[in-house]
């Protein structure tokens, strides 16, 4: 998760002003942000954690954290107080999976399975 969210704020700064070289500078700046990227995924981790529900959970920190980048579309439904299943042109979904892969080694670590 450190490293999804490090990515993010990484990447931020280039997110509408693409680079085509691997010379891109430091990797930390004063353009440096966290997007909405980073919002949804700490919001994942939170439901893992706590049995939430995943829209309330979305909706929650999104209000709690505007312009951070949201789509259009999801920015709508913020805006309107309601989530709800949509036909998503980003690709938000693959970074907010990262609590995901770090929950299931917890719960193998915690049955003895990993180690």
């Amino acid at each position: 998760m450190i490293s999804a969210i490090a990515g993010d704020m990484i990447g931020s700064k280039y997110e509408f002003n693409n680079i085509s070289n691997e010379d891109f500078g430091p990797l930390f700046d004063k353009k440096s942000i966290y997007t909405d990227d980073t919002i949804l995924t700490i919001a994942t981790a939170d439901v893992i954690l706590n049995n939430g529900d995943y829209g309330k959970e979305y909706l929650k920190y999104a209000q709690a954290y505007p312009n951070r980048g949201y789509g259009g579309r999801f920015l709508q439904m913020i805006k309107q107080g309601r989530l709800e299943p949509y036909d998503s042109y980003g690709n938000g979904s693959a970074m907010r999976i990262s609590p995901v892969g770090w929950a299931y080694e917890e719960q193998m670590k915690a049955k003895n399975i990993l180690r």
